[in-house]
């Protein structure tokens, strides 16, 4: 079994990282074992084997072991950015210091830093089966497409199923709970992955605006998705969502506004997060989501 180590460059809890899956809905993460350990299946970029990974995290050290055949190196970069360790957060504490607002939710959440889908592509998806369905309804189709058409891995001893490769993607015909386009945009998305244009790396590295240009060119991505595929997919830490509405609520109940101000306003508060923006930006949504658990519908 191959083991790979990391040192969070600031503050980081795994735990916490842990809690915010249990809540986020698209991951459909239950763990309900005592030993706080998180199990990753997934597809890996480029190669689209899939792979499994059980991360713990002892004495400020994040450790991973690597299950099926994968380049550890890739598999590493991988979980590295799944849990927004490939991003130095010795700074983050400073944000808290220039907005009392920020410095609250840090206090709140401490050690939480985004984490996301294990690829763009994983996002892309995502954003597809969620248009107009509910997100819990959503999040249940995502996890019988895994189910039912992607890998099984064993992590550990735990079962687990890696989201369908875009090759087996592309091939689907139909799903339950997919209507509309919905079937031919997710083709859409898989030959863009196969092709190279999801990678998180070249999402990353390119001018944002220009990113998110072409992200809107893929069947089915409008603006909110194409942000989403670039916060939660590839990773940018800096990035202010200007179409995500809850956010939007969020900070409007937390700045004291009595409505949603004009998005400029908002932006304009959001400059004080640099270089962190959509680190807090997931600190606001998480913290909604606790108050109101209207994405759950535990409420």
């Amino acid at each position: 079994m191959t083991t790979f180590r990391i040192t969070p460059k600031g503050p980081f809890s795994l735990e916490a990282s842990i809690r915010f899956l249990e809540g986020f809905a698209p991951a459909a993460y239950d763990r309900s074992s005592p030993e706080r350990h998180l199990h990753l299946a997934f597809p890996l970029e480029g190669t689209w084997r899939a792979v499994g990974v059980c991360v713990r995290e002892t004495q400020r050290t994040v450790v991973g072991e690597i299950y099926g055949r994968g380049d550890a190196a890739a598999v590493r970069n991988q979980v590295v950015r799944i849990l927004s360790l490939d991003i130095d957060g010795s700074g983050f504490a400073q944000v808290g210091r220039r907005d009392s607002v920020v410095a609250r939710l840090q206090r709140a959440y401490p050690g939480l830093r985004p984490v996301l889908f294990w690829s763009p592509y994983e996002a892309a998806v995502w954003t597809i089966i969620s248009h107009r369905t509910r997100i819990v309804q959503a999040a249940q189709v995502k996890r019988r497409m895994a189910e039912r058409l992607g890998e099984q891995v064993i992590v550990d001893g735990e079962e687990l199923h890696a989201f369908p490769v875009p090759q087996t993607l592309e091939s689907m015909r139909d799903f339950p709970g997919l209507f509309g386009r919905k079937v031919e945009w997710l083709h859409g998305v898989a030959r863009a992955a196969r092709d190279g244009r999801l990678d998180a790396e070249r999402l990353r590295r390119r001018p944002r605006e220009e990113t998110l240009r072409e992200l809107r060119q893929l069947p089915g991505i409008g603006e909110f998705s194409a942000e989403l595929i670039l916060v939660r997919g590839a990773g940018d830490p800096d990035h202010f969502p200007r179409n995500e509405r809850r956010l939007q609520r969020a900070m409007a109940d937390a700045y004291g506004f009595k409505e949603i101000p004009a998005i400029e306003a908002l932006a304009e508060i959001a400059e004080a997060w640099r270089p962190y923006r959509s680190w807090v930006s997931v600190l606001f949504r998480s913290d909604l989501e606790d108050r109101t658990h209207e994405i759950s519908g535990d409420a």
